[in-house]
This record gives C-alpha cells, sequence and structure tokens, in this order.
C-alpha cells in the first residue's frame, strides 16, 4: 500500500461517530437556557451536533478559523466550458497570496487565517507567504478523453487535503473552512454532483462564472460526454468513491474531500463553501458517512448543483444570498453564526442561575375540577 493510501485509510479508520451523551447535554441546557426553547431554530442544532463532535458539552468555541483554498486546473477547460482563459488560476493564486481578493477581505472580517494549497495549478508558481506547493500535476486530463486523474494522483491529493487539515489544526486552528480556485472547476463539480447523486446533468449544471445560454448548454453536454464515457450517466452505484473521483474531479475536489476526512478525524469542525465544497463533501461523504458528523454547510450557492448536494448530504445552509464566487467567501460569511451557535452554550445563563422564571407547565386534566 503506498503512503498515500496509508494515509486515507489510517483517517478513515479514526473517524467516530458523534457522541450521544455529549448531543443529549447540549439539547438539556440548550432546554434550560434564558430563552423559550427552540427559538434559536437551526442554530441550536448546530450547537448540539459540535457537542457530540467534541464528544462533551459545551464543545470548544469553533476559532480561530483557518481557511485552506485548493487551487487547481482542469484539462476539461479544452472543451469551452468556460470564457475564462486557464491562465487566471494562476492569476488569483497571486491576488490571493497578495491579499487583495474577496476571500481575504471576508477572512479579515472574521479574524480568519488564509492558506493557498497549489494542489495542480497549471502555471510554475513562485513561493510566497501563506502558499503551500502541494502540487500533484500541473492540472488534470480532459475527463471526456479519459481519467482526469490517475488512480495515485487522486489518492495523493486526497491525503494532501488530509496533512493540510493536520497541518492546520497543529497550528491552532479549531474550525476549518473549505475554499477553492480553478477555471473550469464548476463543470467537474456538476460531473460529481450528477454522479454521486444520480441526477441527470443539466439538473446540476449552472452557470459558474456567468456563462450564456449557448456555452452553458454546450457545458451541459460535456458534463453528459465525461459520465457516459466513464459509465456514471445512471450514477456512481457501488462503485469506488476514489476511482468516480480520479474519473470526472479536479485536484481541489479531491484535496477539500481530503481536508473535510482530516478534520472528521481530528474531530474539528469544517464550514463548508459552496458548489466545489458540496460536490468534494459527497465524495468525503462516500469514503466515510461519519466524515459529515462537523460538517456545517455555509450558505446555499446560487449554482443548482449545489442545493442538490446540500440535499442529499442532508445539511441545511446557514446564509441564502445567491452567492457563486467560491474561494471560502459564503461559508467566511456564515462563521460568525457557526460561533455563536457554540457561544451560546458557554455564556447564556440557565433560568435557574439568572433567577428568571420559567414557563409555567399547562395543568393536567385531572387535576382540573369541575
Amino acid at each position: 500500500m503506498s503512503n498515500a493510501a496509508t494515509v486515507i485509510e489510517e483517517t478513515r479508520a479514526a473517524i467516530a461517530p458523534l457522541d450521544r451523551a455529549a448531543m443529549d447535554d447540549a439539547r438539556d441546557l440548550q432546554s434550560r437556557l434564558t430563552k423559550p426553547p427552540g427559538s434559536l431554530g437551526v442554530l441550536e442544532e448546530v450547537s448540539i451536533r459540535l457537542a457530540g463532535l467534541a464528544g462533551h458539552c459545551p464543545p470548544p468555541l469553533p476559532e480561530p478559523a483557518a481557511v485552506a483554498v485548493f487551487a487547481a486546473d482542469h484539462g476539461v477547460h479544452a472543451q469551452g466550458v468556460t470564457p475564462w482563459p486557464q491562465e487566471v488560476t494562476a492569476q488569483m493564486v497571486a491576488n490571493f497570496t497578495a491579499g487583495g481578493a474577496v476571500v481575504n477581505a471576508f477572512a479579515k472580517q472574521v479574524g480568519a487565517r488564509v492558506t493557498v494549497v497549489d494542489i495542480g495549478v497549471a502555471a510554475p508558481l513562485d513561493p510566497a507567504p501563506g502558499l503551500l506547493d502541494r502540487k500533484i500535476a500541473p492540472g488534470t486530463a480532459d475527463m471526456t478523453a479519459g481519467p482526469a486523474m490517475t488512480a495515485g494522483e487522486v489518492r495523493r491529493a486526497v491525503a494532501a487535503g488530509i496533512e493540510v487539515a493536520r497541518d492546520l489544526v497543529d497550528q491552532g486552528a479549531r474550525c476549518l473552512i473549505t475554499g477553492d480556485m480553478g477555471i473550469a472547476n464548476t463543470t467537474a463539480s456538476a460531473a460529481l454532483i450528477a454522479a454521486f447523486t444520480g441526477l441527470p446533468p443539466e439538473r446540476v449544471t449552472g452557470r459558474g462564472t456567468g456563462i450564456d445560454d449557448a456555452t452553458h448548454a454546450r457545458k451541459v453536454e460535456v458534463v453528459r460526454a465525461a459520465l457516459a464515457r466513464h459509465g456514471l450517466l445512471d450514477g456512481a452505484g457501488s462503485r469506488d468513491p476514489l476511482d468516480v473521483l480520479a474519473a470526472v474531479g479536479g485536484f481541489e475536489h479531491a484535496g477539500i474531500a481530503g481536508f473535510v476526512l482530516g478534520a472528521a478525524a481530528l474531530r474539528v469542525p469544517v464550514v463548508l463553501d459552496g458548489v466545489i465544497a458540496g460536490s468534494a463533501a459527497l465524495a468525503a461523504a462516500a469514503l466515510s458517512p461519519g466524515a459529515l458528523a462537523g460538517c456545517v454547510a455555509g450558505h446555499r450557492s446560487a449554482e443548482p448543483g449545489h442545493a442538490a448536494a446540500v440535499d442529499h448530504l442532508g445539511l441545511r445552509p446557514l446564509v441564502d444570498l445567491e452567492l457563486r464566487l467560491g474561494e471560502g467567501t459564503g461559508a467566511l460569511l456564515a462563521l460568525p453564526l457557526v460561533q455563536g451557535a457554540v457561544r451560546v452554550l458557554h455564556e447564556v445563563a440557565t433560568f435557574d442561575s439568572a433567577g428568571v422564571a420559567e414557563k409555567e407547565a399547562a395543568p393536567r386534566n385531572d387535576m382540573i375540577s369541575e
């Protein structure tokens, strides 16, 4: 077994179920806090799940946070699925490391650190602060002509994602955020989502960077051709998830899948971004269903495939602002909601401790006299 395969298997073996006792403690605490039960809606469920992830109540505050922007290029770009040149991927990596992108602005706002991971950018990149060289290859192959990645490449990419998660946690991060960059990566995302959900290409293929009708129609047909080429038009079935990732995914998808697995093994929450993260999370869940335990869907992307992905995963997005930028931006906007959900368990008084009267119990029928 290769080193990458060993890293993946050891990580999968380390992923444990949520701690039910801790979740019960969190539910009980939520019921005793100075607010009507259930009044914080979805945030209460987030806090309960993160208590189960941590194994105790209250769970650690999910801060500080770290964003990992996985950057890679795609061979399917040659099929005309986007008007943007492939060189933009490398140019945007330079923008990230210079602090000039939206992800940088949003990260600064919430005190999160940005790390950019070159996991498969086609162009050579100069060293820069905050840039990790984890390049597997200079972009994937064209998935309509053959597998996007070899079996060895996909395993190395997943293992790289696991190791990035480990490194960020070792450096003090207590919440991880997925980011991505790669021209044509929504095409690979649509193919992965169709494969893992069984939905048809036209249902899950969006407009990405805002393509016109003709290019969108072309993109749908390219996704369909790739799925047909790899026997995935009717879904992945019992196929090895790594084989599916290799067939139609990107290096950043494999890296993010590993990132989610690595975080789950370390019992650290992950806030997922949009369609690229959603498609990668489908792969992570197929590799280990327990990997979803600490995942929070930060937002619902305007990309149709993202709604399909989060619905299939059973995740409830916290923010819905019609975003479709990627980079980790939607997840960063949701981060304060996740942190606030946990902070409630740490800082809000109970009825008893605050001396606040609770709602009176409804009278029992057998106590009502004529």
